[in-house]
């Protein structure tokens, strides 16, 4: 069996933005037992994470790492046509992750005690996300 669904995320700028309920959702939906569901964002300057969603500062950790890492002022950057977090945004999404795949264990997506699944916003300025969701599987009983 397979089952897909699109949902949007409204983001207000750079930050982690935890998806983690919709996902589970949409494996609920799907009514697939025992598989994997495929978690895939549809830009190029935004990024999917797994990481801790107990305390907030690891996601704060995050943020500031990738602020050092890929700070907006590297002197050699040549794509800015959209501002200077253009190209830093493009870096960033290319050193995280743009699909996730998560097993499918009873129904739910198997997930540690402190996992969740997170949006990566990249860009300062505002935007709406698009998350693709693709399930695969069965529901255990003759699939």
């Amino acid at each position: 069996m397979t089952y897909s669904r699109e949902f949007s995320v409204a983001t207000s700028g750079k930050g982690t933005y935890e998806i983690t309920d919709e996902v589970r959702s949409v494996v609920s939906d799907s009514g697939i037992i025992e598989g994997q569901v495929t978690v895939f964002v549809e830009h190029t300057s935004a990024s999917l994470v797994i990481m801790e969603n107990a305390d907030r500062l690891a996601r704060t950790d995050l943020h500031a790492f990738f602020d050092y890492l890929v700070p907006e002022d590297l002197p050699f950057l040549r794509h800015t046509c959209e501002g200077p977090d253009d190209s830093p945004s493009h870096l960033r999404m290319a050193l995280t992750r743009s699909c996730e795949t998560i097993p499918i264990i009873g129904g739910r997506p198997s997930l540690g005690t402190w996992q969740g699944v997170f949006l990566f916003e990249h860009r300062r300025a505002r935007h709406t996300r698009k998350i693709a969701l693709s399930v695969i599987g069965g529901t255990g009983s003759d699939d």
